[in-house]
């Protein structure tokens, strides 16, 4: 029976619109299902044979055929037997495919997880000993390379230095320890490892950004010299810096096949070399290798989509990596994207993958791409991937005043029509109940669910964890409207740095880098930041936990977010920038809000939350009474601390009505943080919210999904200001050492370092010597400034010389250089 539409759509509370749609076009299939014309496909068949059960077809590109041949109203279902379907190409979906709902064409695996749709191939080898436990074999037919290779049914590892080690985050190799130091004996490429290589051409080297915001990719060209090399590539982050010194890699180098489960490819002579893991009897071995970079692709158009094209059941496996691909900014973010995926969505409606699996992609495991409407993605386990998971993409050329780098806006020539130029963008989908897991294990400036220049998405019913770098990530507010609902996010950030389980920017037409010079200009037009965001962000309802990060990190003009009934267990929330953001009704466990940077007259609101410190400002000239710079209202919250704490920042007007004391959470070791009735926090407004609906609801996934770990709450937190015992100052600018999440305000890593000032005044010696408020010093005539002490050093060493002193800077996360003549000032104690 169909659904009363109009009982549905009064439940808001209960259903998205987007899972409306997604209930009545599963009812309508299904009892449209009985009726629906089946055709048959099996390992064992003939694309000779009708498609029957008895008599099935052999190839997923033949049923495809054979479904075309029906009506557009009649619904079709092709069911495939157990077994590996190796595609010979990609199957493509187009309009020549769509259906006229309710009529729907359903690609179904007979039991869901044991039809295996393959871009691979699968290899007849006869393996010899080589030397040091190394085994080779002969690779007939005309294989020139090889991308990656499986060994029953697991994906094994280029040759490489340094070798993996089990446990460890990093490239496989290490820890994320933003204080650690390269040593140049144990570089992957010192000119000692260098000159080891007879012909390391078409190697790759890896690296983490030398903030640890993403990292790059480069392919060796040739070998120049007997210790340096020729190299292209790392073009994929959108803000290039030079490689990490200690988080870097090559593979796909002979001399280094010296670990189980490494391998070499000798393209010229066609001899593929392995080192079995213990236990591997290559006799009977299944060996695979990657041929195909998209497996199916649905390409239609806006005028003549895909339409009613359902897929379900699969496990989807072997694509080929595409970080040397990764080369397309996503406007003004750090990032890069390669708009390719396992499943690649363009031009399609009303389609849907569903129960599928996703086992060791190379890329992307699915994108949808520009001009698509309703696509839902239900109950998938997505795993081992080497992108993203899920990406969400639009066409740049929809955005007005597109900008591609990170840097300034040109306000005189701003168009003010408000929304995107067309519709070339996703649309009202649904990602549902899904586990995501270990993506980016190839590409890490990646997430398992990346939203750019799209229009709402949904995100319910999700859990995520084990990634290198945000959860979920929204770029900019291209177009908003986005809801993050009943999500269960952790582990997160575990090879980047700066960034949260939840992570987004809003680098919109109306910002620019200057936080003075953006209010300026809103000041001028209330409307600018509305002006690509066409409806608020939602986030409710949520459990997220970061260790190395922010809870939910929203950075850089995060704009009209709404976010409610979230628990936050470690890293806590950090607004920076942005207009009118709501946080109420949160719970977060041993953190707080972290305001960075907020504007003039921002309208942020922080409300009926439960928090266990004080605020962690940045950049916020704490020190100044009603400076404008903290928001609409920050009051009426309870905290779990002291009276002290609680009433840091009353300066500003917050927390007047703000209480604190004991939450009396029931059970918080076992993960309820509901509060007791009788509880103190309800005086403040706050209301509980259930504590059981977090994470896939899929049974199956359910038994294999991971939980987050619950933290012993610490009421008694030290003092939260990142100052020195002593106060120091320097030309009559007081001056801090930023440490630990504070570094992100500056647009650098956490490790650093440097000496930020705090308010310069116009008439001060600093300014007129070129300084401002907020710059942070790195360096002064190339020597490192980490610290106060540095600095006083400096300045002891070098006063009243009369040469040019060049400071380098960041100020609004850009270097900058200024000069001085001569250093007639010390470093004194206030």
């Amino acid at each position: 029976m169909i659904p009363d539409l109009k009982k549905l759509a009064s439940k808001t509370n209960l259903f998205s619109k987007n899972r409306i749609i997604a209930v009545i076009l599963f009812l309508l299939n299904s009892s449209l299902s009985s009726m629906a014309q089946k055709i048959y496909v099996s390992p064992a068949g003939d694309d000779s044979n009708p498609g029957t059960k008895e008599r099935p077809l052999l190839s997923f590109a033949k049923a495809q055929v054979v479904a075309r041949k029906f009506s557009p109203a009649i619904s079709v279902e092709v069911l495939f037997a157990n077994g590996v379907y190796y595609l010979p190409g990609t199957i493509e979906f187009t309009a020549a495919d769509a259906k006229v709902l309710p009529a729907t064409v359903l690609y179904k695996a007979e039991e869901e997880g044991r039809a295996v749709i393959s871009g691979g191939s699968l290899l007849h080898l006869q393996w010899k000993l080589y030397k040091n436990k190394i085994f080779v074999a002969e690779v007939s037919g005309n294989t020139n390379f090889i991308d990656q290779l499986f060994i029953n049914g697991v994906r094994q590892r280029m040759a490489r230095y340094p070798n993996a080690v089990l446990g460890k985050n990093v490239y496989d190799t290490w820890d994320l320890n933003h204080a650690a130091v390269a040593d140049p004996a144990t570089d992957a490429l010192s000119p000692q490892r260098i000159a080891k290589w007879k012909n390391p051409a078409g190697a790759y080297i890896h690296a983490m950004h030398a903030y640890l915001w993403g990292d790059m990719h480069w392919i060796i060209k040739e070998k120049r010299n007997d210790t340096s090399l020729i190299y292209e590539g790392g073009w994929q982050n959108n803000r290039p810096a030079t490689m990490h010194p200690l988080y870097r890699m090559v593979e796909n180098i002979f001399e280094e096949l010296d670990a189980p489960g490494e391998w070499y490819f000798d393209a010229k002579k066609h001899k593929l070399y392995y080192m079995p893991v213990p236990g591997t009897n290559l006799a009977t071995a299944k060996v695979e290798i990657v041929r195909l970079r998209s497996l199916v692709e649905l390409n239609g158009s806006r005028e003549h989509p895909v339409k009613g094209v359902q897929l379900q059941g699969f496990v989807f496996r072997h694509s080929s990596r595409t970080f040397m691909d990764n080369k397309e900014p996503l406007l003004r973010s750090d990032w890069t994207v390669c708009r390719a995926g396992a499943i690649f969505c363009n031009g399609a409606k009303d389609c849907s993958v569903n129960d599928c699996e996703f086992d060791q992609l190379g890329g992307n495991s699915i994108f949808v791409n520009n001009y698509n409407r309703r696509i839902t993605i239900s109950g998938c386990y997505i795993h081992n991937t080497g992108a993203n998971g899920i990406a969400f993409v639009g066409d740049p050329a929809m955005v007005r005043n597109p900008l591609f780098k990170y840097g300034k806006q040109d306000y005189k020539h701003l168009d003010h029509t408000p929304g995107p130029k067309g519709d070339n963008y996703p649309e009202d989908c649904l990602v549902t109940n899904c586990l995501i897991t270990l993506t980016g294990r190839d590409e890490k400036q990646t997430a398992p669910v990346q939203i750019s220049m799209s229009h709402k998405i949904t995100i319910s019913h999700c859990s995520i964890y084990e990634v290198p770098r945000a959860g979920i990530n929204i770029s900019e507010g291209t177009f908003g409207g986005h809801v993050i609902e009943y999500c269960d996010i952790f582990n997160t950030v575990l090879e980047t740095g700066d960034h949260g389980s939840f992570n987004s920017w809003g680098r919109d037409r109306y910002w620019t880098p200057d936080a003075t010079e953006t209010s300026a200009e809103v000041t001028k037009d209330a409307a600018l930041p509305s002006l690509d965001m066409m409806d608020p962000n939602v986030i409710h309802d949520n459990r997220w936990r970061c260790d190395h990060g922010w809870d939910i990190d929203l950075d850089d003009g995060s704009s009209f977010y709404r976010i409610y009934n979230n628990l936050l267990l470690n890293g806590g929330l950090k607004l920076r920038e942005g207009y009118g953001p709501i946080a109420s009704n949160n719970i977060i466990i041993n953190n707080s809000l972290n305001p960075h940077d907020w504007y003039l007259n921002s309208g942020d609101q922080f409300k009926h939350n439960i928090v266990c410190t004080a605020y962690l400002p940045a950049i916020m000239d704490h020190t100044i009474p009603a400076n404008g710079k903290w928001g609409a209202k920050l009051d009426s919250n309870f905290f779990v601390c002291d009276d002290e704490q609680m009433h840091r920042f009353i300066i500003h007007g917050c927390d007047s009505n703000s209480i604190n004391g004991d939450p009396e959470f029931i059970d918080p070791s076992k993960g309820n943080f509901d509060t007791r009735q009788g509880s103190p926090v309800f005086k403040i407004g706050f209301v509980n919210f259930p504590m059981n609906q977090y994470g896939v609801t899929k049974p199956y996934l359910k038994t294999i999904a991971k939980t987050p770990e619950m933290p012993v709450i610490n009421v008694t937190i030290p003092g939260t200001e990142n100052t020195t015992a002593a106060s120091f100052s320097w030309m009559g600018i007081t001056l801090y050492e930023p440490r630990g999440n504070e570094m992100s305000a500056f647009g650098v890593g956490f490790d650093a370092g440097g000496v930020a000032f705090k308010t310069v005044t116009g008439n001060s010696a600093a300014y007129k010597a070129g300084f401002r408020e907020s710059d942070l010093v790195q360096s002064i005539d190339g020597t490192a400034i980490k610290t106060i002490h540095d600095l006083a050093n400096f300045m002891d060493k070098n006063k009243d010389e009369a040469v040019r002193h060049i400071f380098n800077l960041i100020r609004n996360q850009n270097k900058v250089t200024v000069t001085m003549d001569r250093l007639l000032h010390k470093v004194v104690q206030q």
